[in-house]
């Protein structure tokens, strides 16, 4: 018998735009007698201020402290690899503007090690250097930090430097670098290793899966992508009394300041970072780069405030990539659609340098089985160096490649024994569930009902109408063929992650609250805000939110993985319930009435006794009382969950091909995402929509390319496929809720579902729309050409 209530609202497209069934949207809730906000679609507060004023990014920082800085500017690598013969910036240094330059010879000269790696488990000899040392390993390395007075000079000036390069065998994918006889990237290696997780699998599987009926067999590319967010990474630097002050672009100061105390060899208490609005990040920000982190360095070597400034074409080859995961997959079993056998072995793509992109498959392994009960289970992977740009977390970070194998493998298994993929989904599916089921792979699911999110899904698409079309337009022989793919997913989100929160009343009576973690576009304000206002019976105009700054905020940490209101809102939820015992106490003396009688009224923002409307007392009558003891009405409160939560959801996308041009619409998709108990089902729309849009980019459009020599060809969106509102429907949401147990608020993580379960449901839809033609299988992105060729080849 399940445990948790599960509720379902079935959105139209249209509203979006401000109504969610008979609920409309209210920009000021607080408390009130008729129950909580939680749960209500709430305006977000940040966005009058976005769409007016502007957001402060770190380009838009005055600060004092950095009056008078110069700029800096990065020479980089124009070849994929080669050794450096020589650097001369001789003509550089009597230019007009010119204050300084820096090779890694003066890194190391000053005793700067090299730059620190994410992880211990990489090879010591792939460690990263500040700047090139003695080889470039991708087009786009910095080799030399020019150091201007304009900001405009840089460019000019790393014109005037001459690097002599004598070029080296160039290796662009990660399949090609595990060959034997690969040119071998880093001297004293025997080969371009940077992670493996050996086979790991259940008992007899070879067996199992020789005794299966059927087996099909495919390859899965999950293209290379650039994250693209819409500011550019920058950064700035500025020593004052010996601390030195560093505002960036990124996902949590606190871990950055630890990062940079490391670096260098300092007292973190010297070091204070500033995190301003940021313009988006994907997980790519949640990484420290060497060109915002040397800032402190140079700053301190010249004696003067330092900034840099990305533009968009140097961050498509040095913001960190995602994907490049290439999966060789096997699925087995019985005619009757049963899946018994499933083999997954991956190669990823570290790019240059090992980072955190190099361990992505541990994460494909935890999630590989997906949301299928299969006995037989095998896994096997290896990480390789290349000369590209190096892989990072983006958007999903290993959940998303372990669903495009496994849903596009079901859906070849379906075809190969003639059953509709919903059935072979529905006969595999684990059964629902209100306590933890562990995998084979080491995931332990807190809760779930994947069946039911899939029926739902179903119906809301209209399934069976869909295949009732898709048969009359193709016995009608019409050139525009008609797609449906499906997809499921379950990820992990929220594990091993803590958060601080304090929130305290002022002697006004408003509420300032510091958060650790770090919103770049998610909505926290307003999340934060409302937990608050739930809890306190205050406006949201009443409730300030303060983050991204070391010397404000006590500590946080990296605002990724979807866990941001599990952990981060749970502290704050704690502290503002902290908060609210201590208001009712003193509120219990002032109005004479035990605590117990003591109510908060948050429609009259005041104090009362329970059953009497009068007297009152208000919040800032409160906290002058408290003020006046020589206290405070405050809480700081630091929460630890147990465990991961697992989001899942059923994805159906429609999609329409021109057989004649190979172009492909999507015409709509259907997103049933279960993220627990919704806060405000306005922010998860909004989280949906975007991970959907960044999932059917993956699957249609995205692919950062390199020719043979290692070149870039899409370092700009002249070239790069981001994709735009023209390409994108409305997206149909159904909500399913299976609280998680883990967090009082019972939430899961959003942030990423869209993007997972996006891009298989949108391959799967193309592949379908070109079943009966006798095409099998199409690899990401399916551009028009590719789908033109797999018609004229089946």
């Amino acid at each position: 018998m399940r445990q948790w209530p599960i509720a379902s609202v079935v959105r139209a497209p249209m509203e979006a735009h401000g109504k969610f069934g008979a609920m409309t949207i209210d920009t000021s809730p607080r408390l009130n007698t008729a129950g909580s906000i939680l749960g209500n679609p709430v305006r977000r507060v940040e966005d009058p201020r976005f769409l007016s004023v502007g957001g402060t990014y770190v380009d838009d920082v005055r600060d004092p402290l950095l009056d008078g800085a110069a700029f800096v500017h990065y020479v980089r690598a124009n070849v994929a690899h080669a050794r450096i013969v020589s650097i001369d910036v001789s003509a550089a240094r009597d230019a007009v503007g010119y204050i300084a330059a820096f090779t890694c010879a003066d890194l190391d000269a000053s005793g700067v090690g090299p730059f620190p790696p994410e992880m211990p488990i990489f090879p010591a000899a792939m460690a990263r250097p500040w700047l090139a040392r003695d080889v470039v390993r991708y087009v786009g390395e910095p080799v030399v930090a020019i150091v201007t007075s304009e900001r405009g000079q840089g460019p000019d000036l790393g014109e005037l430097v001459v690097i002599e390069y004598e070029p080296l065998p160039v290796v662009i994918d990660a399949v090609t670098a595990l060959e034997p006889g690969a040119p071998v990237l880093f001297d004293g290696l025997d080969n371009n290793v940077s992670t493996t997780i050996p086979v790991l699998q259940t008992d007899d599987f070879d067996a199992a899966l020789a005794a299966c009926e059927v087996t099909v067999q495919l390859r899965i590319v999950n293209s290379k992508i650039a994250p693209a967010p819409i500011e550019p990474r920058s950064a700035a630097s500025a020593w004052s009394e010996g601390r030195v002050h560093h505002w960036t672009t990124c996902q949590g100061p606190h871990p950055f300041r630890l990062f940079i105390a490391g670096a260098f060899g300092w007292d973190p208490e010297n070091v204070r970072v500033i995190t301003p609005d940021v313009g988006g990040g994907f997980g790519a920000k949640a990484v420290p780069y060497p060109e915002d982190v040397l800032l402190d360095w140079i700053s301190k070597e010249i004696n003067q405030p330092v900034r840099w400034f990305s533009n968009r074409s140097d961050d498509m080859v040095n913001l960190g990539h995602g994907r490049a995961q290439i999966q060789d997959v096997t699925m087995g079993g019985t005619r009757d659609g049963r899946i018994t056998a499933y083999r997954i072995n991956v190669t990823q793509d570290s790019g240059a340098y090992p980072r955190y992109g190099a361990y992505l498959p541990n994460m494909t392994k935890l999630m590989f089985p997906g949301v299928y009960d299969i006995a037989n289970l095998s896994f096997s992977s290896r990480s390789a160096v290349t000369n590209t740009t190096p892989v990072v977390p983006f958007r999903g970070a290993g959940r998303p490649e372990a669903s495009a194998a496994i849903e596009r493998a079901v859906d070849r298994f379906a075809a190969e024994i003639g059953m509709d993929p919903a059935e072979v989904r529905r006969r595999n599916m684990l059964a629902p569930f209100a306590s933890t089921h562990t995998t084979f792979g080491g995931a332990a699911y807190d809760c779930g009902d994947y069946p039911e999110m899939l029926s739902r899904a179903l119906a809301a698409a209209g399934y069976d109408d869909l295949r009732a079309e898709q048969s009359r337009r193709r016995a009608s022989g019409d050139s525009k063929l008609l797609g449906i793919g499906l997809s499921t997913y379950v990820e992990v989100t929220g594990a091993g992650a803590s958060e601080y929160a304090m929130v305290e009343v002022l002697s006004n009576g408003k509420v300032r609250a510091h958060t650790g973690s770090t919103p770049y576009g998610t909505g926290h304000v307003t999340s934060w805000s409302m937990l608050i206002s739930d809890q306190l019976g205050v406006p949201l105009s009443d409730i300030e939110v303060l983050f991204g700054d070391t010397d404000v905020i006590a500590r946080g940490s990296v605002t990724g993985g979807s866990r941001s209101l599990q952990i981060a809102g749970s502290a704050m939820h704690g502290a503002a319930g902290e908060v609210s015992e201590q208001a009712r106490a003193l509120a219990a003396e002032l109005l004479e009435a035990a605590v117990e009688d003591v109510v908060i009224d948050g429609a009259r923002g005041v104090f009362r006794v329970a059953g009497s409307p009068a007297p009152v007392v208000t919040w800032a009558e409160v906290a002058s009382a408290a003020l006046a003891r020589g206290s405070m009405l405050r809480s700081e409160f630091d929460f630890t969950q147990a465990g991961a939560t697992f989001p899942s959801g059923a994805h159906v996308s429609v999609v329409e091909v021109d057989s004649e041009t190979g172009q492909v619409t999507l015409l709509r998709h259907i997103a049933c995402d279960d993220a627990g108990r919704l806060l405000n089902p306005l922010i998860v729309e909004g989280q949906v929509h975007g991970g959907i849009a960044q999932g059917a980019a993956q699957a249609l459009l995205e692919e950062f390319r390199y020719d043979e020599d290692g070149n870039p060809l899409t370092s700009n969106f002249a070239d790069y496929g981001i994709i735009s509102a023209t390409e994108l429907p409305m997206v149909e949401r159904v909500i399913l809720e299976t609280p998680s147990p883990l967090n009082p608020l019972g939430a899961k993580g959003i942030g990423e579902s869209g993007t997972i379960g996006s891009t298989p449901a949108v391959q799967n839809a193309v592949i379908d729309a070109l079943a009966h033609l006798g095409v099998r299988h199409v690899d990401m992105p399916m551009t028009a050409e590719k789908v033109w060729l797999a018609i004229q080849s089946a």
